[in-house]
């Protein structure tokens, strides 16, 4: 299977020449660190906003600051390879930073999503997307759903909750 993960300076080529093609270049991000139905749904629907979807993956440096010191639970290589083999994505980019912010002003999506528990004041990068003319949509999620969620159930199944 081949690695949809690229260096940022990939990216940005790849999203100026699918723009370039005419094609809706739609961008989100996370951590991703144990995929589970939530993500897969999440992503096919953020897929559908556009012609392709590039992933802004948090480095394992930045889900530890976002996340706390035993996160993540899967290395940065292992959660891009995950991701690179859902249809529903085109690329994968690493950042270091707590946000995306950075690389989304750098690439410049025609479309930045989230999933609609992000409050449009906290989306990092909304102003650099909305001021080059793109657009900024949450799509909803599958409820009961989430990473750490599945963390605290390993535990309390297989530690007496302790």
């Amino acid at each position: 299977m081949a690695s949809k993960l690229f260096t940022q300076s990939e990216t940005l080529l790849k999203v100026r020449r699918w723009q370039s093609e005419g094609k809706r270049v739609v961008f989100s991000n996370g951590c991703f660190d144990i995929i589970h139905a939530g993500h897969v749904h999440y992503l096919a629907a953020a897929r559908t906003l556009g012609d392709v979807l590039v992933i802004g993956l948090n480095s394992d440096a930045s889900v530890r600051t976002i996340k706390g010191p035993l996160r993540p639970v899967c290395c940065e290589l292992d959660r891009a390879a995950v991701l690179s083999a859902l249809e529903a994505v085109d690329a994968v980019v690493l950042f270091d930073e707590e946000t995306p912010e950075q690389l989304i002003g750098m690439l410049l999506p025609d479309i930045l999503v989230k999933g609609a528990d992000w409050p449009a004041e906290r989306i990092a990068g909304a102003k650099a997307v909305l001021e080059s003319g793109g657009s900024v949509q949450t799509v909803p999620l599958l409820a009961a759903r989430s990473t750490s969620g599945i963390i605290e159930t390993i535990l309390q199944r297989y530690t007496g909750g302790e």
